[in-house]
């Protein structure tokens, strides 16, 4: 079978062949495909993925790890790039935007870990140009990027990306809406899973390199179903992989059924899933079976 009609299959996979959910179209695909899927269990929930630091980064940046190559990037979301303050009910929130600000089809909202910022989520150069792309693929396809600064990981920060995204739901009610969260950032996701205001405005999260919080069994998300995506490397030494691999076992089992998927990247370290996860095989899995 040929790469291209390798990835048509896994992604009918990921999707289960769900025709009933809007679809992200094609954006760079070829350039942000996996270079390799080394194993597959859990009916294509759990991937291990092929990951190389020479290729992955070296073979991909033109600087590493601080300037991806040029063809990986386009800068055409510039023209409806913002720098916005959205005032919310625990304060003035700083947050960058891309997309269409109401009416949007689809919302990600990217919440940074700890030293991070706003700006983080919006490099269109850094983590082999992985935000460019979610970047396009938000403003190509009617739908709204959000990155945030915060005050904390706490109630405080919480309480600021609550307000978030009740602002920007209220201007597009229609359009579901994900959470992705880089390392500490997990630990508001977890957070909102569990709080019942922004719980009900929740599509599903996405955890790249993040955390894991019993909690979420109890939560309302939990009840609702909302699909949980993890993204890790088997070498990451803030969080390690084998606790996040516990706790995606534990949601399996808890409900069966439940959709949840985990990618393990083999070799990859704690930035890892940020550069490499595949956003648009992601969004559209969750976009086929978010209620």
């Amino acid at each position: 079978m040929s790469k291209l009609g390798f990835f048509a299959v896994l992604i009918f996979v990921w999707c289960g062949g769900a025709k009933s959910a809007a679809q992200l179209e094609p954006y760079k695909d070829i350039l942000f495909a996996y270079p390799g899927i080394l194993k597959t269990t859990d009916n294509g929930d759990y991937l291990v993925v092929d990951y190389n630091e020479m290729r992955d980064i070296n073979g991909r940046d033109q600087i590493p790890e601080r300037r991806v190559k040029q063809a990986y990037v386009s800068m055409q979301p510039k023209r409806s790039q913002k720098d916005l303050i959205v005032t919310t009910d625990a304060g003035a929130l700083k947050v960058m935007a891309v997309g269409t600000l109401e009416g949007a089809s689809v919302i990600v909202i990217y919440l940074h870990g700890q030293g991070g910022n706003r700006q983080q989520g919006m490099n269109d150069y850094t983590f082999g140009g992985n935000f460019n792309r979610l970047k396009n693929l938000m403003d190509e396809n009617g739908g709204l990027y959000l990155s945030a600064d915060f005050s904390d990981f706490d109630d405080k920060g919480a309480g600021e990306i609550s307000g978030l995204i009740d602002y920007f739901k209220a201007k597009s009610p229609s359009a579901k809406l994900f959470v992705a969260c880089g390392s500490m950032g997990g630990q508001l996701c977890w957070r909102l899973a569990d709080a019942s205001g922004p719980s009900k405005n929740i599509s599903g999260l996405i955890l790249l390199g993040s955390l894991w919080d019993d909690n979420f069994f109890s939560s309302p998300s939990f009840k609702r179903k909302i699909p949980v995506f993890f993204g890790h490397g088997s070498r990451d030494p803030v969080f390690p992989i084998s606790m996040q691999e516990t706790f995606y076992q534990k949601i399996r089992a808890q409900n069966l059924g439940y959709p949840v998927k985990f990618h393990r990247f083999e070799s990859g370290n704690h930035g890892t899933p940020i550069r490499m996860t595949d956003w648009r095989l992601v969004l559209n899995w969750m976009l086929s079976v978010a209620r």
